[in-house]
């Protein structure tokens, strides 16, 4: 039987390999998904409700694409490997973080997103500005400073600050480390949802923040210039600075915006103002361009409406949340105890126990401190100089007997407040 007439069994699914701000996973697709349903999934198993931020990205020609929510996976430019590689990311920044950033894995994958930018000096950032975010990062990652714990070195693994700025001044790690822990041991209290939102509050503020950049010329045959897209509008900058641009077009004073092949056009609500047309080369990257403008445009009109039903409930819940976790991170932190190193009755005898016969150990030392006092004091010598040594090494017993004593009661008074705060703590938090 000739085999040329059969076809080839086409395979019903496909392997995604999707990678977060901190996390890597796969997916097994069916052939007939599009870029919704794919991004719905990732949405569902990393518990984001914030989905109008983000997107899928993937790299087609050394250029980046996102991934169209509308379209069948496999009938758009996508990478042929297997699996398909994507990144999930911000597409599109908040105007105000904490105001728009309610979920706290939103918050978190914007805070990785915009270090690692930072880091990375895709956003520029003074070396001031650089430190004091450095400090929040670490509050972050390690919790309240304790000198005793965080002794000199601790932060020598961890990357903090852009290399301009490491290279801009003569100065060691440790310098740079004792500058940043000077302002971390400030932050005490502050929790880590805290630390990040502080972190992009003040990131929110640099002028490369949220900005995605392309090459344009304002006609064919004119010098390059650079096209700023962000939540505010749309901004025109020399090639050589992305800091502050020429000419900005904010979304609520355009008109519209017409895209044709390589041209576009900036009409401006005011109709005496002139339009603005500028040329990109590039088909994939107009088409980015266009992306961008819409979906800055879209949530910067919705932010001028009321939140709707699902957006208040996430707030109301976000609110209540929030308030639960601060009370029990402030009873953690005034208890000193790892809670986490606590979970079992069984251990907490233990430790009852063991503060027992610490307690009967110093008490113990205190009676025998006691009768030695006693019994120099029977056999003092009656020679004036023997006598007066001899007062002193009473006085010298009494003292230690007196603080054998105390210590004894302190250590074992302690030792029980700590374990019966920890029962509390179980109790009222929620730990295991």
């Amino acid at each position: 039987m000739s085999i040329l007439g059969l076809k080839k069994k086409q395979p019903k699914t496909f392997k995604v390999k999707v990678i977060t701000m901190d996390a890597e996973m796969e997916f097994s697709c069916e052939v007939k998904w599009k870029g919704k349903d794919l991004f719905d999934l990732v949405c569902r198993t990393i518990g984001l409700r914030e989905t109008w931020f983000f997107g899928l990205r993937y790299t087609v020609k050394d250029t980046h694409a996102w991934l169209k929510p509308d379209k069948r996976v496999l009938d758009q430019e996508v990478p042929k490997d297997s699996p398909i590689t994507f990144h999930f990311l911000a597409k599109f920044f908040p105007e105000k973080v904490e105001e728009e950033l309610v979920q706290e894995i939103t918050q978190h994958l914007f805070f990785l997103q915009v270090k690692k930018q930072i880091l990375d000096e895709e956003i520029f950032c003074s070396p001031e500005a650089s430190v004091l975010l450095a400090s929040y990062a670490v509050q972050a990652k390690y919790g309240d400073y304790d000198p005793n714990f965080h002794k000199p070195g601790f932060l020598a693994q961890d990357e903090l600050l852009p290399k301009r700025v490491l290279m801009q001044y003569q100065m060691t790690p440790e310098m740079w480390e004792e500058k940043i822990t000077a302002w971390y041991a400030e932050h005490r209290n502050i929790a880590r949802d805290e630390a990040e939102m502080e972190y992009l509050k003040i990131a929110q503020d640099l002028d490369m923040y949220g900005v995605s950049y392309f090459p344009i010329t304002q006609n064919k045959r004119d010098k390059e210039l650079l096209l700023g897209v962000d939540a505010q509008g749309l901004h025109i900058y020399s090639p050589n600075s992305k800091l502050n641009p020429n000419k900005s077009f904010p979304w609520s004073g355009i008109r519209n915006i017409s895209y044709s092949e390589k041209e576009f056009t900036i009409k401006p609500l005011d109709k005496k103002k002139d339009v603005f047309k500028f040329y990109s080369s590039q088909l994939r990257v107009n088409k980015l361009i266009l992306q961008l403008c819409i979906g800055n445009h879209d949530l910067f009109m919705r932010r001028r409406k009321v939140d709707s039903i699902e957006v208040q409930q996430m707030k109301a819940q976000a609110k209540e949340e929030k308030a639960r976790k601060k009370v029990c991170y402030k009873k953690s932190q005034n208890l000193h105890i790892d809670t986490s190193m606590v979970t079992h009755s069984d251990l907490l005898a233990e430790k009852a126990q063991i503060a027992e016969e610490e307690a009967k150990l110093l008490a113990h030392k205190a009676a025998e401190a006691e009768q030695e006092r006693q019994r120099l004091e029977v056999t003092a010598l009656k020679t004036k100089e023997e006598h007066r040594l001899m007062e002193q090494k009473m006085r010298e017993a009494e003292q230690l007997a007196v603080k054998l004593v105390e210590q004894s009661e302190r250590r074992f008074e302690f030792r029980m407040s700590s374990i019966i705060g920890v029962f509390l703590t179980q109790g009222v938090c929620g730990y295991e």
